[in-house]
């Protein structure tokens, strides 16, 4: 039950907005006068807070104020009988977050509501989620309460301030990256750069140039003497991500780092010492690697002085919902879209589906949902879930059918338009309020995809 303030003047508004408030299961409080609504809110929270924009005492806009100085999180629909630009500019600068003219229809205002109250349990909730984890240390990235997440953190926590390497191991896309960067964060080394590599994305003598740097003529391409990430992380931390993938040679110049601390650029006689911490990742089994000759014994009992394995997402679903409502809140900030919430059904798909590409793969759905959503609800329909990869061995004829499976972002557009429309016997006040949006937008989309009643 969200608990609902409405401060206005005409007692008949207060009201008819608390019976029509109150029926759809919502606490409601009234305050008649500016000086009793800063009075009320001095003395409880309220989730929600109507006012009128002129009241005999004071002004609307005095009481968001008032309102988010008490309670950050709460929301606040403004309300007046003069719509001008000038006072809806007013109102969403001092905090509103809707503005509505009288006189309104009961089911635009319940519509409004919804969505303000959805938006607020959204950011209290990721408040939460932040604050649950974070503690002294910043682990604002790490999202997720499963015992698995809790415990990497408690592990991050003990080894972050300790000069020792660290080994994280899991398969691609578990945020491994994520982890290294809270080692560094958390370390005295936090001062320094955090410097990322890839080893598995480029050819050999490339990456050693990038690791160690090289001097003038040392390869034909070489114009000018440069500087390796070695060097450029001095003071910080160095994350050799995929270090699975390096060459035999690699290997050896990089046990040569780890032992002697110095690093030789290519093309060049002299060493140079090197004060970095390293942090490798890898998605191979390294003891396995060791054991067969292709990856060195030595290098790895030095990298793996402490080792970390991020696990699937699959294997901790109950991470997958704070995840996606994190992305959810990140996507519609970055698209400068009002704030969307997942249906029941949709996290129960979220929860269902196997994430062969873990966090990475979830990130970019929730991407893709919100920027093709027209809709305040994020619902099944809207997630695109993508179908598992054909295995290798495959003929290559499936790649082509899964191509013509494909369909096109503008095309899911119109179909959940159509699909939203005969649902609701092609009443375009109604669909367009279930999708929230204007009637005109919803128009103008059925005259662009060419939407015909059948």
């Amino acid at each position: 039950m969200s608990s609902i303030l409405i401060v206005d003047d005409d007692r008949n508004v207060c009201g008819a907005l608390k019976t029509l408030l109150t029926r759809n299961g919502h606490e409601v409080d009234c305050a008649y006068q500016a000086t009793a609504a800063k009075e009320t809110l001095d003395k409880r929270f309220f989730d929600l807070i109507i006012t009128d924009l002129r009241l005999t005492d004071g002004l609307g806009t005095d009481i968001i104020r008032s309102a988010k100085t008490v309670s950050p999180d709460s929301e606040v629909i403004m309300l007046t009988g003069f719509g001008t630009v000038d006072s809806a500019v007013e109102a969403m600068r001092a905090g509103a977050f809707d503005y509505m003219t009288k006189p309104f229809s009961d089911t635009e205002m319940l519509m409004t509501v919804e969505k303000a109250l959805s938006q607020k349990a959204m950011k209290t909730e990721l408040r939460h989620l932040k604050r649950a984890f974070a503690d002294s240390f910043d682990f604002d990235n790490i999202i997720g309460g499963s015992s698995a997440i809790r415990g990497i953190i408690d592990v991050v926590k003990q080894i972050a301030p300790q000069e020792i390497n660290v080994l994280i191991t899991g398969d691609s896309g578990t945020g491994k990256e994520l982890i290294a960067k809270a080692i560094h964060n958390n370390s005295q080394r936090r001062e320094g750069k955090f410097v990322a590599i890839n080893c598995s994305a480029m050819p050999e003598l490339l990456l050693e140039s990038e690791l160690f740097g090289h001097v003038k003529g040392a390869f034909t391409s070489a114009t000018a003497n440069k500087k390796g990430l070695f060097e450029e992380a001095t003071g910080g931390t160095i994350f050799l991500d995929e270090v699975g993938d390096t060459s035999a040679s690699l290997q050896a110049k990089l046990l040569r780092v780890l032992q002697e601390e110095e690093i030789r650029p290519v093309g060049s006689n002299e060493t140079f010492k090197t004060n970095v911490r390293v942090i490798a990742a890898t998605n191979k089994n390294l003891e396995q690697m060791v054991a067969r000759g292709r990856f060195r014994e030595d290098l790895y009992y030095r990298l793996n002085v402490i080792s970390l394995h991020v696990p699937s997402l699959g294997d901790r679903r109950e991470d997958i919902v704070p995840l996606a409502q994190h992305f959810l809140a990140k996507y519609c900030t970055h698209f400068n879209k009002p704030m969307k919430r997942f249906s029941v059904q949709a996290c129960e798909k979220l929860m269902a589906h196997e994430w062969p590409g873990n966090v990475r793969e979830l990130e970019n759905t929730i991407k893709r949902a919100v920027a093709l959503s027209i809709s305040e609800i994020i619902d099944v329909d809207n997630l695109f879930l993508m179908k598992p990869m054909p295995k290798r061995d495959e003929k290559a004829d499936s790649r082509t059918t899964s191509m013509q499976d494909s369909t096109s972002l503008q095309d899911m557009a119109r179909e959940h338009i159509v699909r939203s429309l005969k649902e609701n016997r092609w009443n375009y006040s109604i669909t367009a309020g279930k999708l929230g949006i204007g009637r005109t937008t919803l128009w103008r989309k059925v005259k662009k995809y060419n939407i015909v009643k059948d």
